[in-house]
């Protein structure tokens, strides 16, 4: 396995976002990491079918999207080794990556990820969005009355965004996802299964007590299978990065220092089932 205390400090972060989301979708957190880890560029990607390729056709398949990711850093002329930091259905194609081509990836941050065959559906897909995902792809609400919708779904802090909103819905009207290309991602994410032997690499795990969307417990399962480490935010959605980027750049500086300073980076707690829905910030 990779060593996370060998790393250097140009070595590129790589960013993946998730389901229709773009790069610009992560706001400052480039910036907020950048400034906490100095030295290392951070790049951010785009899957097939979102932001600036909305015009492709998403694939099927994780698999290929780990392809793709891999294909527009060599156009950028950006060689490995990397290191990733992906949400949702980024962590899946960084997982995919890593775990077919793990000289390449040098470590990887996996946030409020979920996989199959560890966590059940009704986990990986929490049942009460299954309603408003529904009406979501049935009706044809409003640009912004949609990503309304998605920001009180995907933060534990809605109100700590002004404009966030506007901005998102900006991205919508420049770079649509398609409906098919929604479909596409929605498939791959639902139908991908992991490797059951954990990817050869160092792996640090980010899941949100009050994640909305997945729950917490597909983020311990996978940390509790693989013996990785795992950090808790308390208040945050799904969005982690968005409703909290100075904890998320905190926990991997912190990560990297420890496994550098020559203490195990692979440490695991004990789960403890949280709350249903942890207090937001006071404000």
């Amino acid at each position: 396995m990779n060593g996370v205390g060998d790393m250097s400090e140009a070595m590129p972060w790589v960013l993946l976002r998730g389901l229709t989301r773009e790069r610009r979708h992560w706001g400052t957190f480039p910036q907020t990491f950048a400034a906490a880890l100095p030295g290392a560029p951070v790049i951010a990607l785009d899957l097939p079918g979102n932001g600036a390729l909305h015009l492709e056709p998403s694939p099927w398949l994780v698999e290929a999207m780990a392809r793709h990711c891999r294909r527009q850093l060599q156009g950028l002329g950006v060689p490995p080794p990397y290191r990733v930091l992906a949400m949702s259905l980024g962590a899946m194609v960084a997982t995919s990556w890593a775990a077919s081509h793990p000289e390449e990836i040098s470590a990887a941050v996996l946030i409020n990820t979920s996989m199959r065959p560890f966590s059940p559906f009704h986990h990986r897909l929490r049942q009460r969005n299954y309603a408003w995902l529904l009406r979501l792809m049935l009706m044809h609400p409003s640009d912004h009355d949609r990503e309304q919708a998605v920001l009180r779904l995907t933060s534990g802090a809605p109100q700590r965004h002004p404009g966030v909103v506007d901005a998102w819905a900006a991205y919508r009207r420049e770079c649509p996802v398609t409906r098919s290309n929604a479909w596409r991602q929605l498939v791959a994410a639902a139908l991908w299964s992991t490797p059951r032997k954990r990817p050869a690499v160092p792996l640090l795990l980010l899941t949100s007590a009050a994640d909305g969307l997945v729950d917490t417990r597909c983020s311990w399962r996978l940390a509790q299978h693989w013996q990785c480490a795992i950090a808790t935010h308390p208040w945050a959605g799904h969005d982690l990065p968005l409703d909290d980027g100075p904890w998320v750049a905190a926990q991997v500086r912190d990560w990297l220092a420890r496994a550098s300073g020559g203490v195990p980076c692979e440490q695991v707690a004990p789960y403890s089932p949280p709350a249903n829905r942890a207090p937001g910030p006071h404000l």
